[in-house]
Order: C-alpha cells, then structure tokens, then sequence
C-alpha cells in the first residue's frame, strides 16, 4: 500500500489511540491469571491483535465483545495452547510472551513476520537459559535470533541481561514471580527506564512482591507468587499522541489531543517537553493537550528514555532553524528498523541534511521536497514521513504505508478528518 500525500495544515481534536505498551502487558497478566479478567478499549489492530494471538496460543480463551476483551486465564497450566506462537511484527509481545511461555515443560516455537526475524532476542534467551530454559535458534544460520524453539521449566535463580532493550527485563519481571524459585536479576547497559516503571507498576498493581535498586539495575523477585485477574480500560497511548503534536508544531494550526492522561508512567509524555523547548506550544488540561507551532528552532534532546519518539521529532528538527542533535538513543538502531539510518536515508531523500552518529543524529533544518520515500515495514517511519510530507513542496509518495496500523489503525482517517491530504492506494 502507498500513501499520497499533499501539503496540507491539519487543525482540530483527535482522539488519541490506546496505548500498545499498555494492551500487551494487560493480556499478558490475563492471560497468566486464575480466573476471568476484562480488558477494555484496548489496541485490537496490528501489536494487539499479535498479543492476542500469542494469548490464545498460551491456552487463555479470548472473547471480545464491543471492543472489549474478555480473557478467562490459564492459572498455572503453562503447558496448553499451541506448539507454535507467531508474533506477527511485535517486538514486545515476542520478548513478554516467550519468558511466560518457558514457564512450562512444553516446546514451543516463536517466529514472526520478515521485520521481527531481523531484531534481537538473544540477550533475553540467554538470561532464560540461565534460569533453567533450553532454547534452539532456528535462524541463527541466517543470522537472525528468530524463529527460536524454547522449553521450559523455569525454575529461577540468578540472571543477567542487557537492558540494550527495556523489553528483556520487563519480560524477566513478568516471569519471575511465577517461578517457583526467588529470581535475582542484574541488568547491565540499562536504556528506556520509563518502560521498566511501568512494568512495576503493573508488578505492584498486582501486589507482586519484588525488591530493586534506584537505578533500576538490581531486582530480586520472590518465587511461588500468582496474578489475579484484571479489569481495566487502556490509557490513551502517548507514543500515538507523538504525531498530531509533531503535526501541530511544525505546521503551525492548533490540534487538540484528547483522551491523555499526564500521570501515566509512559515514557513518551516527555515528548511535548522536548517540543516546548524547540518553540512549539502546549496547553495542557486534565486529560486534554493542545499543541500549536511557532519558530521552531534547533536544540540537544536525550531520548534515552524516549527511543520511539525519534523518527517523529527528526521530522520535528527538519522543520526547524539551525541543527537539533539527538543523543544517547543507540537502541533506536534494533526497532522494527535501524531507525537512525532509516531517518537519515529518507529525509535525505527529501532535501534534509541529517548526519549519523553511532547513538542519534544530527538534523539541519531545511525545505522539505516531495518525494517518494519507504517506510521500510516500520510504522512509527511511515507516519513521521507522512507529517513530512503535509510540509513538503510537491507530492511525497510513502511505499509500505500500512505498516502504521500496527499501532496507529486509524492515523490516515484521523488526520484526514482534521485536513490532512493524504490519499490511499494499493
């Protein structure tokens, strides 16, 4: 599928996506529960509808009525389901699932779309194995981590993971207090800590015992617990909200993002903090922001913290005076693509100079030209490449568009609604 997109200044309220970081993990604690649990309003497309399946596979029987999820748990017999648990193109359903899968004495097989075999996993399988998992890497001979075969039981113990992704230890964390052992777990290389407060606090929604330092590098999770089940609608997703505000600072009219709640552990909220100090501005209510656009100018933004923000701010700098360097963000390089390269590659398309460095990049603000450009299968590259071309002169053409429903279903339909000139084609 491609996108045809038009300059075009989009203005009025959108309501904001739920979040996928949120959606993953609650079906992940249902489906790990004794007993029934109800997901509501969560992300059913593209990373949801991954989690899901992955649900299903784990035995967990799934319902979903007007939108909501109803999820009757497994409680403790990891070994129903299916030999075979494909994840599509999700990267945190594939690494929170695969340590709840090796729970159990049965094989199991994981693989995923061409974009899933490419990333990473092999630091998670080597702490499950020190936790008593065996693993087979099927794609090893290829060079990639994916498909892996993995067995069970975990019986806990002392791990140590590389925190390149926040993901492998919020999968540890999910598992540990089902083990029947207490779990030390030791992370080195720590990156994304927002997305390990949210694991947390998801652990102490559920009265999980578990036990870390300040920095987030040092757990120990006692063994033997359980979870119940949950009843919960999901939280608007700030990752989603990242692009409307992008849209709004960089093409000036207001756009009103409804539906965020500012005391969500999401690490992407930061974002309309990184947007104030490049000269955008943001009114913020109790679950309502507004964002409008100014003189945009260059400044030095961490995202550590904040690594899926990257291809959208990119846009954000490319439409600002001066350079804007992105720093401490090496993770973005194991996304559904090496994002840095992929940013560099496709605005330079478009007449932006962007310089690579080994952990971000350096963005010289310019004129965006049209033209046509590739969301290599990753969906937070496709839309910021739409956001470009709402301001470029001429016509953008974007190759593999539909990647973005993987979080985002809705973006085209959304942003179409408030002007946007964006044209579907197959």
């Amino acid at each position: 599928m491609r996108w045809t997109v038009r300059p075009s200044s989009p203005t009025g309220a959108i309501v904001i996506p739920p979040s996928k970081s949120h959606t993953i993990r609650a079906l992940l604690v249902a489906t790990l529960a004794s007993g029934d649990s109800v997901v509501r309003r969560p992300l059913l497309q593209g990373d949801g509808a991954s989690a899901l399946r992955a649900a299903a596979s784990m035995g967990a029987v799934i319902d979903i009525r007007d939108g909501d999820v109803f999820v009757t748990g497994i409680g403790g017999e990891y070994n129903l389901g299916t030999d075979l648990i494909d994840m599509g193109n999700s990267g945190t359903g594939l690494n929170l699932f695969c340590s709840a899968a090796a729970l159990g004495g049965r094989e199991r097989r994981f693989d995923g779309d061409a974009s899933l075999r490419a990333r990473p996993v092999r630091p998670l399988l080597g702490a499950l194995e020190q936790l008593g998992a065996a693993v087979t890497v099927e794609g090893a001979e290829a060079g990639h981590d994916l498909p892996f075969l993995i067995r069970g039981p975990l019986k806990g113990g002392r791990a140590a993971v590389d925190g390149i992704s926040s993901q492998f230890v919020s999968s540890l964390l999910f598992s540990a207090p089902l083990m029947p052992h207490d779990t030390h777990i030791t992370v080195h290389n720590l990156h994304e800590q927002p997305y390990i407060e949210m694991t947390l606090w998801w652990l102490a929604g559920q009265g999980i015992e578990v036990e870390y330092s300040k920095e987030l590098t040092s757990y120990k999770v006692r063994g033997g617990q359980s979870y119940k089940p949950v009843d919960m609608t999901i939280p608007a997703d700030f990752s989603s909200a990242v692009f409307a505000a992008v849209a709004a600072a960089i093409g000036g009219a207001p756009i009103e993002l409804c539906g965020l709640d500012f005391s969500d552990t999401q690490g992407d909220k930061e974002v309309f903090r990184h947007l104030e100090a490049m000269g955008a501005t943001v009114e913020r209510s109790i679950d309502t922001v507004i964002v409008s656009g100014g003189r945009l100018h260059g400044t030095i933004i961490d995202l550590n913290r904040t690594p899926d923000a990257l291809p959208a701010l990119a846009v954000a700098a490319a439409a600002a005076e001066g350079e804007t360097v992105f720093t401490n963000v090496a993770q973005a390089r194991i996304k559904e693509t090496d994002r840095i390269a992929v940013m560099a590659e496709e605005l330079g398309k478009m007449g932006i100079t962007v310089k690579e460095l080994p952990d971000g990049m350096v963005v010289r603000g310019g004129k965006f030209m049209g033209a046509r450009v590739n969301s290599h299968r990753d969906h937070r590259v496709a839309m910021a490449l739409a956001l470009a071309g709402m301001n470029a002169e001429g016509e953008t053409e974007i190759d593999g568009a539909e990647v973005a429903e993987v979080t985002y279903p809705t973006f085209v339909e959304d942003f179409v609604r408030i002007g946007a000139n964006i044209v579907v084609r197959s």
